[in-house]
């Protein structure tokens, strides 16, 4: 009979580039594949020590001379909404919501381009076609959904969309979309609020966001809500004043690349 010992994860760091939150900035991500009998796990455990999926990849910041990225993610049991939120909540009450498998449509393609021409037409994302559409929604090895938001009286069914991963303690966020021109209803902030209410009634203690970055006005939003929790230092704490942060660049902010690696806990291929 044939042994074979379990490999390891290898992880790899990228070239640095343009930050896409921060003026001036260049951005590094540390990162490995997401594959095999053991992604699942793979997944759920580095997402709680500050990774993000993307397709088959797991990454997080790793640059060289800032620290501002955080990962950023809801307590569930610590978040009442606020009076705006319940207002989000009641203006958005004609919403359905419905839960697919990861498969792409064009007319979510549809709804993802005039998102991006809106809000995104010169991000990293704006050139994608359908088929990166597809492979951004379908090229998952772990339990991901699409959560669709419609509403029947609107000229277009499809209102926004949440593509979400579903981890052993959460909902991870991984991207979101909805009508642009819609801006009084908040959908954005719909979502996540949906998606707080999913986990409370899945027993699902947090609610992944995805990266905060103080001083970026693209991801402020973040700590708009109560039980936000960040990623720092290699522990979950709560956010407290989001103007306390500092997103000053820091020479030594970042270990080296291989203490990085050393420190992150696998999980037992074993179990």
């Amino acid at each position: 009979m044939r042994h074979t010992l379990p490999i390891a994860p290898q992880f790899y760091v990228t070239a640095p580039q343009p930050c896409p939150y921060l003026d001036g900035r260049m951005e590094r991500k540390l990162f490995t594949a997401l594959q095999g009998d053991t992604a699942s796990k793979l997944n759920d455990s580095l997402s709680k020590q500050g990774f993000r999926r993307s397709q088959n990849v797991l990454y997080r910041p790793s640059c060289t001379d800032c620290a501002a990225c955080m990962s950023a993610r809801i307590k569930v049991a610590d978040f009442t909404p606020s009076k705006s939120q319940k207002r989000v909540l009641k203006r958005n009450a004609h919403l359905s919501r419905r839960a697919r498998s990861p498969w792409a449509t064009e007319e979510q393609y549809n709804l993802f381009r005039d998102y991006l021409d809106s809000r995104h037409a010169s991000g990293g994302m704006a050139d994608m076609d359908m088929f990166e559409f597809a492979a951004m929604v379908e090229e998952t090895p772990i339990r991901t959904r699409l959560i669709e938001y419609t509403s029947e009286s609107a000229a277009t069914e499809l209102q926004a969309v949440g593509l979400t991963d579903v981890l052993d303690d959460g909902l991870s966020m991984v991207y979101s979309f909805f009508q642009p021109g819609l801006d009084k209803d908040s959908l954005g902030t719909f979502i996540i609020l949906d998606h707080i209410a999913i986990a409370r009634d899945l027993g699902l203690p947090y609610v992944y966001l995805g990266y905060w970055v103080p001083g970026s006005p693209k991801m402020g939003y973040k700590a708009n809500f109560a039980g936000v929790e960040v990623h720092l230092d290699g522990e979950w704490s709560p956010i407290g004043a989001p103007e306390d942060y500092d997103a000053a660049l820091h020479p030594l902010s970042s270990d080296p690349i291989a203490e990085q690696v050393a420190k992150i806990n696998l999980p037992d291929s074993r179990s």
